[in-house]
Order: structure tokens, then C-alpha cells, then sequence
């Protein structure tokens, strides 16, 4: 059996190095040009981990344009699994692999089908997620379940953390499923109907904080959106500055602040503790880590040394 392999995300890389470790035929790997990675989140080279295994490297900058349709073409694979990839994979590319293509999707399907399923499973607070093997078909996340494993939502999470899981998660299930596929069996079953729901998807812009939420609300869509991903972001005295972590107190009652008003500083001679409480429309959350439009970080005693007690965050306008 002829088999390929799609991707472009950090997430593939533990499967795929599973793959080529245990020395299935693995004829080539599809990735993204460095120019078209690099507008991606999380994006990583491929070609050390190809070279390292002697597997052709092919580099596309659409997996649906001419150019890639005739390199599957001339590839004619039989097998493709689709990992770590982002463009979703249409029609004239699906049946150009003659057993089919299998993907993962970061959520126990049918829920959670769609766009960014671990960055809204964060921001809505949900307690596990998971990540689900499943055949590709014309209907996006919508093929028959090979397999699914759960993982857990923690309080220590963040959209990388998550992430880690899931690449793990991947190369599990793939090594469970390939020696099926091999033996010539269809691993899978069709997805129940019940419990279907779409997410939509997310921009750099759908970033901005909204310090009305809840204390708990505030910290989840901060991790959610944390590296890789672009960040929530806010604005303090005009300037926008990006909050790449925070850390959630306790239920203290009332504070006597508005949403977004800087409480006053947290001092502590662990580096790490450092920081600035914040109002939140309900509780108050410590910045621990931000960073302003033109690269500079604030982290630590240099956060926690800033006069900004009393000072309101904004949405900029």
C-alpha cells in the first residue's frame, strides 16, 4: 500500500515520526511552502524530520490548486493521512487517494465540529475535550470515527498545552489504526446525529478582551489564546498590548474597582509571581506576561514595577 502523509502543523509531528519508526511505507510528505507556513499558527518544517527518514518532501502552497492535484495525481497513493493541516481538503483531492484520507479533528465528534475546536473548548470553559481519527469526506468532520480518545481539561491548560496532548493522541490512535488498514480492514463507525454543533471560526482581531466577563472567563480566553495563537489583547493608556498569561484568584467578595481597572501590583521575589491584579466584572485575575505591539515584554518585577494602579484597560477606542 501506498501511503502519504499531509501536514504542516507542530501537531503531526509525534505521529509521523510514530509512523516512521516503526517502518510503515510512507512514500512522501506534503507540506506547506515556508511563505504559506509562515501565515500559519503553529506551523513547523517538515523537511528535517523527512530528511532524517529519507522520505520525498513535497511543498504546495494549496492542497486544492492545480499544482498539488497533480502531484497527488502522480504520486497515486493509496492511503493519506491528513494531519496538522488547516485547509480543508475538497472533493477532487479526496478521491485522488484510492483507500481514502484520514485526518483528526480536536474534539469528541459530533461536538465541537468545526474551526478551532481546543481554542473554543478553553474559552467556553468546557472540562475535557479529545480528539477524534475519522475517515474525510465531502462534509467536513463529518466521516466515519476510526477512533477517539478524551482529554481532560485542567486549570493548568493552555491552547499549547492541549495541543501536546493532542499530537500525542494522534500518534496513538494512527499506530492502532494502521496495521488494521493494512490488513485490509475499514476501521470505523458513522457519527450519531444528536449532539452536533459547529464552531465558527477565529481571527486576530476576535482577540480582544472583554473585562465585564467574570474573573474565570477572563483566564480562559487569555490561555485559549496564548502562543502559538496571535493573543488576547487590550488596551492601557493607548497603548495595545497583548496578555499572554494571567493566573485566576479566588472568590474574595467584592472589589472595589471597575471591569479592567488595575487593582495594584503583586510583589514577590519568585520572578514568576510577580505581576498586576486587575477587576473583572466579577472576581480579579494577576497579569503575569504581556507584551506591547512592538515586541517589548513586560514579565516579573519589571510588571509588577509599573505605576499603573487605578489605571483603566480599554478596548481601545
Amino acid at each position: 500500500m501506498r501511503i502519504g502523509w499531509i501536514g504542516s502543523h507542530l501537531e503531526g509531528i509525534p505521529a509521523l515520526r510514530g509512523v516512521l519508526e516503526r517502518g510503515f511505507p510512507l512514500e512522501s510528505v506534503i507540506t506547506l511552502k515556508p511563505e504559506a507556513g509562515t501565515r500559519r499558527s503553529g506551523a513547523v518544517d517538515y523537511s528535517p524530520l523527512s530528511a532524517e527518514y529519507d522520505v520525498p518532501l513535497y511543498q504546495i502552497a494549496n492542497i486544492n490548486d492545480d499544482q498539488a492535484l497533480s502531484l497527488l495525481e502522480e504520486l497515486s497513493l493509496d492511503l493519506v493521512f491528513v494531519i496538522g493541516w488547516s485547509q480543508i481538503i475538497r472533493p477532487e483531492a479526496l478521491k485522488l487517494a484510492r483507500v481514502g484520507m484520514i485526518g483528526a479533528h480536536a474534539s469528541l465528534l459530533p461536538h465541537n465540529r468545526g474551526r478551532a475546536p481546543i481554542n473554543w473548548a478553553l474559552i467556553k470553559g468546557e472540562k475535557r475535550t479529545g480528539n477524534s481519527l475519522i475517515w474525510l469526506t465531502d462534509s467536513v468532520d463529518a466521516g466515519d470515527v476510526i477512533d477517539q480518545m478524551v482529554i481532560p481539561v485542567t486549570h493548568y491548560d493552555t491552547c499549547a498545552s492541549l495541543y501536546e496532548k493532542v499530537a500525542e493522541t494522534n500518534r496513538e490512535m494512527i499506530l492502532r489504526a494502521l496495521p488494521k488498514i493494512l490488513a485490509g480492514e475499514r476501521p470505523g463507525r458513522s457519527q450519531p446525529q444528536n449532539g452536533a454543533s459547529t464552531l465558527p471560526g477565529r481571527r486576530p482581531q476576535d482577540g480582544l478582551l472583554n473585562w465585564s466577563l467574570s474573573n474565570t472567563e477572563v483566564y480562559d480566553f487569555v490561555r485559549a489564546l496564548t502562543r502559538p495563537y496571535p493573543g488576547a489583547f487590550s488596551w492601557l493608556d493607548g497603548k495595545q498590548w497583548f496578555i499572554w498569561h494571567c493566573s485566576l484568584l479566588p472568590d474574595i467578595g467584592s472589589i472595589d474597582a471597575l471591569p479592567g481597572q488595575v487593582v495594584g501590583p503583586v510583589y514577590s521575589p519568585v520572578e514568576g509571581a510577580c505581576g498586576q491584579v486587575v477587576a473583572c466584572g466579577k472576581g480579579a485575575v494577576v497579569l503575569l506576561e504581556m507584551e506591547d505591539n512592538k515586541g517589548q515584554t513586560l514579565r516579573g518585577s519589571r510588571l509588577s514595577d509599573q505605576p499603573w494602579k487605578g489605571k483603566i484597560w480599554t478596548n481601545g477606542q
